[in-house]
């Protein structure tokens, strides 16, 4: 059995454990970082030297980094998710280093200032940046769904799942969220998978 530590309230724990569930797969999670700690103990740094997470451990291969674990299960598992053709993992690619690169690092800040932050102590001129910034990356999204139902064609692959697992956040954030038709109806889509209801729509903390 697949064993994933990290906490629910994770985005990059939401990545693997949505992947996990769109395989079908059995897994253990176990509470790591944040409020439950341990991440910083020898026995985890043993495992994730950099003392993050997620880590998999897939009957005793370790693994860390969740692009890196959603990449290798479905290769292992064959999934439809990530494609084989060199070109349309390309398309993939990129859309997963996108969302590390630049759509992960703008909404930090305003996730970070209003979701873990006591309001007397938020800085609102990063948020208020920040949530510019996010919105209009967002745009970008929204454009290139104009004729495409999903991040990369006409189906679920593993380009949505980072995308997705941060546009929820985003919608749940107290900030502007201009109108993206396309972006929205890719989102409801999402909404309707029982692996992204049951790992990604989660309370935000």
């Amino acid at each position: 059995m697949l064993k994933v530590y990290g906490r629910t309230n994770s985005v990059n724990v939401q990545k693997v454990m949505w992947m996990i569930g769109e395989l079908g797969l059995d897994s253990e999670r176990m509470d790591v970082g944040g409020a439950f700690g341990r991440n910083d103990q020898d026995w985890y740094l043993a495992l994730n030297p950099m003392g993050r997470v997620p880590v998999l451990d897939d009957d005793g291969y370790i693994l860390w980094e969740s692009h890196s674990i959603i990449r290798y299960l479905a290769r292992k598992h064959d999934s439809d998710l990530y494609p084989r053709e060199p070109w349309a993992c390309g398309d993939v690619d990129k859309w997963m280093d996108w969302q590390i690169g630049f759509h992960q690092p703008a909404i930090t800040p305003a996730f970070w200032g209003l979701i873990r932050t006591p309001e007397a102590e938020r800085d609102m001129a990063a948020i208020r940046a920040a949530s510019t910034a996010t919105a209009n990356l967002c745009a970008i999204v929204d454009a290139h769904l104009q004729d495409r139902d999903f991040m990369a064609g006409d189906q679920l692959s593993l380009a949505d799942i980072p995308v997705g697992a941060m546009t929820y956040r985003w919608y749940g954030l107290d900030v502007e969220h201009p109108n993206y038709p396309n972006l929205r109806a890719w989102y409801d889509r999402l909404t309707q998978r029982p692996a992204y209801q049951e790992h990604v729509m989660l309370p935000i903390t």
